[in-house]
């Protein structure tokens, strides 16, 4: 659970009554506190709700990705083509990071949850456990953009030149690009580690990320500045190549293709259709985070915060709060826009289009004999 620590400021020195019943913990933070302020302190302890919370969203998230992953080792048995199969794997390396990120970071947080987190004069520090929380942050955030990003070029790809598509891309080839895309976030996580930026815990000590708020350097800006930066390049490019797939289909369907060519794109509208999903998602879940820690940094480093600190540290939580939720999301894109499901969804609305349709032509129809024998009878 979480501790909060509130000062009220005063005119003279209050004394500070002895805690009875109170953890060590407890007595270390308010003596600290009166020492550094000269204030009264007043320890609150945050409802239960808290971890209820994050242990439902951990949980959902869990049983997300499990059935998520399911579905995709089903399909994967069954694929023919190859630019289905090379869709599906990169779609498995998604759910799965999205899995290991909901499961690492979820844990930890937990943990420093159920510790009661971090002290607030600990807050500009860091710790291994910390320095593990704020990487495992930014790797598993960079990862699924990254992957998001690459999925997109690969069915641009596939969609506007299929003939280099099948030259160029081979599961081999696919493997290597994962493989890459992982290392790449890796590279980006570790970089604290050589002095390129810090983690530290952020309010209410519950989380670590990059250090935005307290004491920024050159370094820290510039490790926000990359790591927002790449987050946003990927989305964009995300966007751009989903755009040029989805009219290129549209032109294609126009067009009037032969039936077996219209079968063959079908496949195509529904990894764009699953890929736009994806890219929403991420656009919703990642892009305050990304837009706040940029312009929280920045703030932070001008000095120019000042009475604001509780506001940045409000939208810090929000942040990280939507991206945490892309993590859940993801998968039931995938199981939810699945060429079954639409189907599906098609054949209900359809049947209960054509059922008020009939029942409204009924409608009309009794409405029209009963004004002509009310006709009749007036002649």
């Amino acid at each position: 659970m979480m501790l909060s620590v509130h000062h009220c400021n005063s005119s003279g020195s209050v004394p500070l009554q002895p805690l009875s019943n109170q953890s060590q913990r407890e007595d270390e933070v308010a003596m600290t506190s009166l020492t550094h302020q000269g204030s009264n302190v007043t320890l609150e302890t945050p409802p239960a709700s808290g971890i209820i919370v994050a242990g439902l969203s951990m949980t959902l998230g869990v049983l997300s990705n499990i059935v998520a992953l399911i579905i995709l080792a089903n399909a994967t048995k069954h694929v023919r083509r190859r630019s289905k199969a090379t869709f599906l794997l990169f779609a498995t390396s998604l759910v799965a990071t999205d899995f290991a990120g909901h499961i690492i970071p979820g844990a930890l947080v937990l943990r420093l949850y159920l510790a009661g987190g971090a002290y607030p004069q600990d807050y500009d520090s860091s710790d291994p456990l910390c320095q593990f929380l704020g990487g495992s942050m930014v790797f598993f955030g960079l990862c699924p953009l990254f992957l998001g990003c690459a999925m997109a070029a690969e069915r641009c790809l596939g969609v506007t030149q299929p003939l280099l598509h099948a030259s160029l891309v081979t599961t081999t080839r696919t493997k290597l690009s994962l493989s890459a895309i992982w290392l790449a976030a890796l590279c980006v996580a570790l970089l604290p580690c050589f002095q390129l930026g810090s983690y530290t815990y952020q309010h209410p000590g519950t989380w670590c990320f990059i250090n935005v708020l307290e004491d920024t350097e050159q370094a820290d800006v510039a490790f926000v500045m990359l790591f927002s930066g790449l987050g946003l390049a990927s989305l964009a490019v995300a966007f751009v190549c989903n755009t040029i797939s989805g009219l290129t289909l549209v032109r294609a369907r126009v067009r009037r293709k032969t039936y077996n060519r219209r079968s063959a794109k079908s496949h195509d509208i529904e990894m764009v259709v699953q890929l736009v999903g994806i890219m929403v998602t991420s656009c919703i879940s990642w892009s305050p985070l990304l837009i706040f820690g940029l312009i929280t940094v920045t703030r932070s480093y001008g000095n120019s915060i000042g009475d604001d600190l509780a506001t940045y540290r409000t939208l810090m939580i929000m942040g990280v709060r939507l991206a945490s939720w892309n993590q859940i999301l993801d998968p039931w894109v995938y199981i939810l826009l699945r060429r079954a499901v639409l189907r599906k969804i098609y054949i209900i609305t359809k049947r209960q289009a054509d059922l008020k349709a009939s029942t409204l032509r009924r409608w009309e129809i009794s409405s029209f004999q009963n004004s002509e024998k009310t006709t009749v009878k007036k002649v």
